[in-house]
């Protein structure tokens, strides 16, 4: 299997949802469980049928966050040549042709999230950041128009 760049913070995110996954939602899940199957016939009871659905998403998540961190491969943004843009960088541009600023931090596929502007560095931004340093330009090739962006900084936290 594939090694999965992570963060140490995005490892420690897995390994925290796979704590709660484990000590509070499976426990409390068989404890649903135990309940709706004391209330009787089984064919219809509803509750029993939800919580042994809650049950399989419960375990399926287990198993794909422990297949994840098993093949993790944790970088410690500190240990990388910081004056250019690279796996675990926070960057601020400019889109030169808008004249907007925008912060990406970039972070495996695991850990994309545009919506807290964790962008993948397999991503179409991600790739064409990777390797650039301050004042540099990075194009990208969006469907609706090419994209300019100035590197303006560049920090690994």
């Amino acid at each position: 299997m594939n090694r999965i760049p992570l963060t140490p913070d995005g490892f420690q995110k897995l390994k925290d949802e796979l704590d709660r996954l484990t000590r509070v939602e499976r426990p409390k899940n068989i404890k649903d469980i135990e309940e709706a199957r004391a209330h009787g016939d089984l064919s219809e009871n509803a509750e029993y049928h939800a919580a042994k659905e809650r049950q399989s998403f419960i375990e399926g998540r287990i198993q794909e966050i422990q297949a994840k961190l098993a093949v993790a491969d944790v970088i410690d943004p500190a240990s990388i040549n910081q004056s250019r843009i690279a796996f675990g960088a926070t960057v601020k541009v400019l889109d030169v042709e808008a004249d907007e600023e925008y912060v990406f931090t970039l972070v495996g596929v695991e850990e994309a999230d545009i919506k807290s502007g964790k962008i993948s560095i397999t991503s179409p931004v991600g790739r064409a950041l990777i390797g650039k340093e301050v004042g540099d330009t990075a194009v990208v090739k969006a469907p609706a128009r090419t994209i300019e962006y100035e590197i303006l900084e560049i920090n690994f936290v």
